[in-house]
């Protein structure tokens, strides 16, 4: 297995992880020397990649069995940043049977009112970014089409992991606990999951394959925040009533569409069993995790 990732985020570091202890090996893309030398660190072949290096060094494909690409489209910028520059390139370089993996969002199915949506359910984004993230999806599955491979689009719920939960905005001091009238739920999905969730569907690649990302237990964004506090021991801050004019424009993104999102298809296809079905059992592993770190 050789798994190149455009863009090293969060869920990408977890998988390189996983990939890596399982023996294969991972290239990546970063946009600067310093961000190269840090995905170096951890066992990855780093290459430049961005709006200041618009081209992959020759051979950087070479032995890719799996793809994936983590980057957020641009701001007004109908087309996916990378297929933008490089749609050529992929399309020769990559080899037939290719697996193929997007890293969408959830913000494709925009506001159902609270209702839970699956796979099927209709796609209204309410804003810009979840238009682009549709866009950028279909853009995916083509190229993969074109090449003779497997695409697949992973709807990521809100991503949470060691260094980026709640347990971190507690102890920062920049925790909130916001309440919206008539309740708003939130899923969630720890990285480690959902890189067992790409690791999956390279086990079983299905063309065209498109995925929610989530876990059991939507729940509102202050009931989070309060288990922090429990699990570290402080006094929960204030319960507020939801104000967006206090929020940044993406911050207030979160808080617009409603909707619980299902999880049954990685379960019946893929056969995946979350390690951390809930919030619950994610922070604590979290905390668990960081008693055990060497000091």
């Amino acid at each position: 297995m050789r798994v190149f990732c455009f863009g090293v985020g969060f869920v990408a570091k977890a998988l390189a992880r996983a990939v890596l202890e399982r023996g294969g090996s991972v290239a990546g893309t970063a946009r600067t020397a310093d961000g190269c030398r840090a995905l170096a660190a951890l066992g990855i072949d780093a290459v430049p990649f961005g709006p200041d290096h618009p081209e992959l060094p020759v051979g950087a494909l070479a032995g890719t069995t799996h793809l994936v690409s983590s980057v957020p489209p641009d701001d007004g910028t109908p087309c996916d940043p990378v297929l933008r520059l490089l749609g050529e390139r992929l399309s020769a370089d990559l080899s037939p049977g290719t697996w193929i993996g997007y890293l969408s969002s959830t913000a494709v199915y925009g506001d159902h009112g609270g209702a839970k949506v699956d796979e099927d359910s209709a796609n209204r984004p309410s804003g810009a970014k979840g238009r682009r993230r549709l866009e950028a999806e279909a853009a995916w599955l083509a190229l993969a089409n074109r090449i003779g491979g497997a695409g697949h689009a992973f709807r990521l719920a809100g991503i949470y992991g060691p260094g980026r939960s709640a347990l971190d905005q507690v102890r920062a001091g920049t925790a909130r606990r916001l309440q919206k009238p008539g309740g708003h739920l939130f899923n969630r999905i720890h990285a480690d999951d959902a890189a067992a969730v790409l690791l999956a569907s390279m086990a079983q690649p299905r063309a065209g394959g498109v995925y929610n990302v989530a876990d059991d237990v939507a729940a509102e964004s202050h009931e989070v925040t309060a288990y922090a506090c429990d699990l570290l021991g402080v006094a929960p801050p204030p319960l507020e009533p939801l104000d967006p004019a206090t929020l940044s424009p993406a911050a207030r993104g979160f808080w617009v569409d409603r909707k619980t999102v299902a999880n049954r298809r990685i379960k019946t296809e893929l056969e995946v069993r979350l390690r951390y079905p809930s919030y619950r059992e994610g922070l604590a592993a979290i905390l668990a995790g960081e008693s055990r770190e060497p000091r």
